[in-house]
């Protein structure tokens, strides 16, 4: 049996997961071309745990707006819808590799969301 995501630790072991699966998916590596050197890929996976740990934890510890780099990002490497479901089914596939229960149930749901949002948000920017 897989234990629910219960910590940082945890948080960063998915992040760092499915980035890698993201990182090697011909579809979308190249939206992670920037991340290329470690320290950069760190800094980014550090933020995402911060991202994660609030959305899961109620931390606190993320206050930056987690749309503008994405919304950046989108005017140079438009995302399409195909690119939110691929997202959207590693970052689930990712969870269900490592962990199960409730809180690895809200965070796929909360990512779902998540994307949903993004997906709104950037068609509005195309309109």
């Amino acid at each position: 049996m897989k234990k629910d995501i219960e910590d940082r630790a945890d948080i960063y072991l998915l992040v760092k997961e499915f980035y890698v699966k993201l990182m090697n998916d011909e579809m979308m590596r190249h939206f992670f071309i920037d991340f290329t050197q470690p320290e950069l890929l760190e800094e980014h996976l550090q933020t995402l745990v911060d991202f994660w740990e609030n959305i899961l934890f109620y931390t606190g510890g993320y206050r930056k707006n987690s749309m503008a780099p994405h919304l950046k990002l989108h005017q140079r490497k438009p995302f399409k819808a195909e690119h939110f479901k691929c997202w959207l089914s590693s970052f689930s596939s990712t969870v269900d590799e490592f962990f199960e229960g409730e809180n690895s149930h809200a965070i796929k749901s909360r990512a779902q969301s998540i994307a949903i949002v993004m997906e709104i948000k950037i068609s509005e920017q195309n309109s």
